[in-house]
């Protein structure tokens, strides 16, 4: 059973919790923002829905309320951090946001950040770069979810991309999607509802692919998108990022058992004039003739933000009363 609430007591609700975890209230209000946002923008599995598993992490010590991400060596436009295992999504805000200082200095500037945690939805940093009117990129390894073209056993990260793009006025394109079929966090949903899936998502525990949910989540092992295509684009991802920071690849991560101390990297581009009426007219292209059934890489997450903030973000009553009781 759901339910609506105003965004602004999801966020308050979720900063009052992250209050009495030892965050300070600056920290407590970013975080607490980032999570209430992801929500409203519909990526429910990475706002309010992921927070309870957020708070675990932060008891057990894998989230460090009191760290700060640190830059430890800088070449140029290029910087390598250390995230000190702060929260993730904290982190990655921070080194966005000093990529895009770095690229309207340099036209190009370039954040790898090391020892950090899960930032929960990757695009909410591709939105960011593109409020501040930079073209973003960034990525991230996980723990081992997908198998290898060719292999049996989870291997690869489903390693998520993102890719932001500012248009004037009118809302960027930002694409942002794991490197698996289908995100672990669709995955989740389809199963809580009950869903087959449209396609072959991963293998069952028989090695078998399959379009059960519910079997993927129990194999932990994800098709690549494109097959062989993304298995080899998820482990270059992972090469850059070990190359960029010296951090934790995918296999390391996943021999340790548990997903922190991730690695990831955040680039800005700038430029003046990103041509936003040559983006609108391929825009306009690519969907002409089928305006209500094509939609262009961040169109829905806008039009979800819209009615969210008109009539509340939806929650899952269960969640909402736990996280009311923390």
């Amino acid at each position: 059973m759901s339910l609506r609430v105003p965004y602004p007591q999801v966020q308050h609700e979720l900063k009052r919790v992250l209050l009495t975890l030892g965050f300070a209230d600056a920290k407590a209000e970013h975080c607490a923002t980032i999570f209430a946002q992801n929500s409203r923008d519909g990526v429910y599995t990475h706002g309010l829905n992921r927070f309870p598993a957020f708070v675990e992490a932060v008891r057990q010590g894998r989230v460090d309320p009191t760290a700060e991400p640190e830059c430890v060596e800088r070449t140029g436009g290029l910087e390598r951090w250390d995230g000190h295992l702060a929260p993730g999504v904290y982190s990655a805000w921070q080194c966005m946001a000093r990529a895009v200082e770095l690229a309207k200095e340099h036209g190009v500037g370039c954040v790898a950040l090391g020892n950090t945690n899960h930032w929960m939805r990757g695009g909410t940093y591709g939105w960011q770069a593109a409020d501040a009117g930079c073209i973003g990129i960034c990525f991230t390894n996980t723990i081992a979810n997908v198998t290898p073209w060719g292999g049996r056993e989870a291997r690869l990260g489903n390693n998520p991309l993102v890719v932001a793009v500012p248009r004037g006025p009118e809302p960027p394109v930002v694409l942002d999607m794991a490197l698996s079929q289908y995100s672990y966090g669709k995955l989740s949903t389809h199963a809580a509802q009950g869903d087959t899936l449209l396609v072959p998502g991963g293998y069952d525990q028989q090695g078998q692919l399959t379009t059960d949910p519910q079997a993927i989540l129990a194999s932990q092992r994800g098709l690549p998108i494109g097959f062989w295509k993304g298995s080899g684009l998820a482990l270059v991802l992972d090469v850059l990022l070990v190359a960029l920071t010296g951090g934790r690849s995918t296999a390391a991560i996943s021999r340790s058992g548990e997903e922190y101390g991730i690695t990831q990297c955040f680039i800005a581009l700038h430029r003046p004039d990103m041509h936003a009426a040559l983006i609108d007219d391929i825009i306009r292209y690519t969907k002409e003739g089928h305006e209500d059934q094509v939609r262009y890489p961040g169109e829905q997450s806008w039009a979800t933000r819209q009615e969210n903030l008109r009539l509340g973000i939806p929650v899952r009553e269960d969640i909402w009363e736990r996280v009311r009781g923390m």
